[in-house]
């Protein structure tokens, strides 16, 4: 039956029956379902198409308009009183078509800034009232579910979205993305958790296996999405891609019903994501109660099992329930009537604030930053100071009115700059521009774009500048997004760049004047090489459309710089244990066809995550690894001194507390962190694990705050993989109080009692 038929036969049935038919909300649950055919239950769990998809099996459904550019919609049964839902991206903001045909108004978002910049804030008070306003604007625009957050772990420096993602660690990226959700989720608006689970490279992203042992997975991979589950309920879960040990994770039962659902007690409804898996039947089964964006291919499978037997309608009631339930808490069932006019001005300042917290400043020798009084000329070089980058491409961006380069933040903040410098970086750009190759494909508009080759510049030319300017900044920017992991190139400053640094930095320096570097990125890149030679580095990240004013807030010193790493910066790539299984430079066509489960190409088709648990600073800290930068660090332009630390075990709660203070003389914040280490005797665990952390308030120099820290006994465990158990070892273990991972400041210890907890063995 085709869906032309279906809708005939609804209209028929509508005519007839009037309005004695049960209506969702009004009637229960059971009554609904009851009242469905096998076909509408079919439309049901599949979702209504996506504009502009490739395939011989893409729709374009009716419900499309309702929110022109949203990802997708559900399926609408109105003579059950069940409405279509928005479905729209994205993780940094809302995104959707900011013109319409025949509209002359705009419907511009705010672009906030990207999810590694957030989590660097480690401020969960903050990155939920950066939720609350992207909810905000999703709920005025129409849209019921945002498909965020990402909380995938940072397993390798090159994958392309980890701009989206919060940490190489479990615990961060838990907690910031539980915060952001109940942000989201406090406007009524709906979110999706993803990608679940393991999802740690783009290339053949749906076609991988990743290879993750038990212990790995449960320590690792799953933690983080634990935490957001059990510490927020987000309204829906977004099954990941690829395989996890030989089984699509949107056809896995363990993952899907014994793990989230049983286990953690998830009580909301999982999707997938689009386009994601192959046997539809085996995911409705597995517990993937929606297909997204939809396919006819799907209905058909799914009438025909249904009338063959192969998937019962007991099986199928558990879906539609599970989505029924979601719709009932959207906005658009409970008849909202939205805006089209959220406060674009008020969340542009919550943008530039956040953004603010989460830079990092790396380096700041001889007090070079904030600016003194008497800088005022500067001399701007670097295309990406002109051309600021936002944040990610793909589903991660956001449509938004504008965006503020370091250029314009110089400019709104009172500083001047040469402008024949900036005219002639203008004709580079424009020159260079003309010379790329363009993507090609028909997902080149989401894929990342290609940046201007650096400029380089005569002595002579640099010299004149550094005897006119005051300051010279430096920009290094690096673009990355969806469909694609970076380049190993792109972990590497260019030639160009190394050189620009070094001539700029000679010419400024030979006259007494400093140089800042700038980092405009979204993920890591090689910082040992050339960080001796600028004065001061602030890793800006990617801060959304305030971006340039968020950067030159922390660079005059009118916010002091309080984010911290939630990753390591490695001296090499290679230092990184990921990096001998990793997809490097593998180029795969995209396409929405999933060709299954193959083990003939290492890192393409097959992924063994060999490094085991020991990702980022686990690893570097456990094998004794130099690094650029270890994971936690910071920079301030004050200072912090910790003091009587104590620790008590009451309850099963491990509690620290401690004093900081502001010893310097400029107000500021400082993140403590706590990491555990086991006992000695206990062989194969990570020489220190983070266990809690917490932001201070902003003290005032001389100001004190004790900072308390809990760890329950049961995050003291290491899965067994011999006794299915989560397992604590007796013994003494040291709970550190630090700055960093590098930087302790106190280590005090506890008897810990052995504990065991089994759960199921799974994947």
């Amino acid at each position: 039956m085709n869906k032309t038929t279906i809708a005939a036969a609804t209209m028929i049935v509508l005519t007839a029956c009037g309005p004695s038919l049960p209506q969702l909300g009004k009637a229960s649950i059971d009554e609904v379902i009851a009242a469905m055919t096998l076909e509408e239950k079919a439309h049901l769990v599949i979702g209504t198409g996506m504009a502009g998809a490739t395939g011989d099996n893409a729709v374009i459904g009716s419900t499309k308009g309702i929110v022109p550019g949203a990802a997708g919609t559900t399926y609408p049964i109105p003579r059950l009183g069940i409405p279509a839902v928005v479905l729209a991206d994205g993780p940094a903001g809302l995104r959707i078509d900011p013109t319409r045909e025949g509209d002359s108004a705009t419907y511009y978002c705010t672009h906030f800034p990207i999810g590694t910049l957030l989590a660097s804030t480690w401020d969960q008070e903050l990155v939920e009232r950066v939720g609350t306003a992207i909810g905000n604007e999703a709920l005025e625009y129409g849209a019921d579910v945002l498909l965020a957050p990402a909380l995938n772990i940072h397993r390798n420096p090159l994958c392309g979205r980890n701009f989206e993602y919060y940490s190489e660690d479990p615990m961060v990226s838990g907690k910031i993305a539980a915060a952001y959700v109940r942000g989201v989720q406090s406007n009524g608006v709906g979110t999706s958790i993803k990608h679940f689970a393991a999802n740690s490279q783009e290339t053949n992203r749906k076609n991988n296996d990743a290879i993750v042992s038990r212990r790995a997975l449960r320590e690792i991979y799953l933690k983080s999405f634990e935490i957001a589950v059990k510490e927020s309920q987000p309204m829906t879960v977004m099954s990941s891609y690829n395989f996890i040990n030989g089984v699509y994770a949107s056809e896995n039962k363990d993952l899907l019903t014994t793990l989230l659902r049983d286990e953690w007690g998830y009580k909301g409804m999982v999707m997938t994501d689009w386009f994601g898996g192959s046997d539809i039947v085996a995911q409705l089964n597995a517990g993937n109660d929606m297909m997204q964006p939809g396919l006819d291919k799907q209905y058909n499978d799914v009438v025909e099992a249904l009338k063959s037997g192969k998937l019962s309608e007991e099986a199928i009631d558990i879906n539609v329930r599970r989505i029924l339930e979601m719709l009932l808490q959207t906005p658009r069932f409970k008849g909202y009537k939205y805006s089209n006019h959220p406060d674009l001005k008020a969340h542009a300042a919550v943008t530039r604030q956040s953004a603010a917290e989460g830079m990092v400043l790396l380096k700041n020798d001889n007090q070079a930053l904030p600016l003194q009084a008497n800088v005022k000329k500067v001399a701007l070089f670097g295309c990406t100071s002109y051309e600021f980058i936002a944040g990610g491409t793909g589903s991660g961006n956001v449509n938004r009115a504008y965006t503020v380069s370091l250029l314009d933040g110089l400019k709104n903040a009172g500083y001047s700059v040469d402008e024949t410098l900036k005219a002639e970086y203008e004709t580079h750009i424009a020159n260079e521009k003309k010379n790329m190759k363009p993507i090609e494909g028909p997902f080149a508009q989401y894929m990342p774009q290609q940046l201007p080759g650096e400029k380089n510049f005569s002595a002579d030319h640099l010299n004149a500048l550094a005897a006119q300017m005051d300051v010279a900044m430096i920009t290094i920017g690096r673009a990355s997004g969806e469909f694609a992991d970076r380049p190993s190139a792109d972990f590497y400053l260019t030639d160009a760049n190394q050189q620009l640094i070094k001539d700029v930095c000679k010419a400024f320096h030979a006259v007494g004047k400093k140089v800042v570097v700038v980092m405009n990125i979204g993920g890591v890149i090689e910082t040992a090489s050339w960080k001796a030679h600028p004065d001061a580095i602030l890793c800006a990240w990617q801060g959304g459309q305030e971006g340039g004013n968020s950067v030159m807030d922390v660079l005059s010193g009118k916010v002091n710089p309080s984010g911290k790493l939630t990753m390591t910066f490695p001296v090499k790539y290679e230092d990184h244990a990921s990096s001998r299984n990793f997809p490097i430079d593998q180029e795969v066509d995209f396409t929405i066809t999933n060709t299954g489960l193959k083990h003939e190409v290492k890192d393409l088709d097959y992924t063994c995550y060999e490094e085991d648990i020991y990702v980022g600073y686990r690893y570097f800290d456990t094998k004794k690894i130099p690094v650029s930068y270890p994971f936690g660090y910071g920079l301030s332009y004050t200072q912090f001194a910790y003091s009587a630390p104590s620790i008590k075990a009451e309850n099963g709660i491990y509690t620290v507390d401690v004093m900081v203070e502001n010893v310097g003389k400029t107000e500021g914040r400082e993140v403590v962190q706590l990491y555990v280490s086991a006992p000695a005797s206990v062989s194969d665990r990570p020489a220190q694990e983070l266990k809690a952390f917490a932001k201070t308030k902003s003290l005032k120099p001389g100001e004190k705050c004790k900072v308390t820290l809990q760890v329950p006994a049961g995050e003291l465990a290491a899965y067994d993989e011999k006794t299915h158990a989560w397992h604590t070892v007796a013994g003494e273990y040291l709970f550190k109080v630090a700055s960093s991972s590098a930087d302790i400041r106190a280590t005090l210890k506890a008897n810990v009692a052995e504990q065991n907890r089994e759960v199921n063995d799974i994947l």
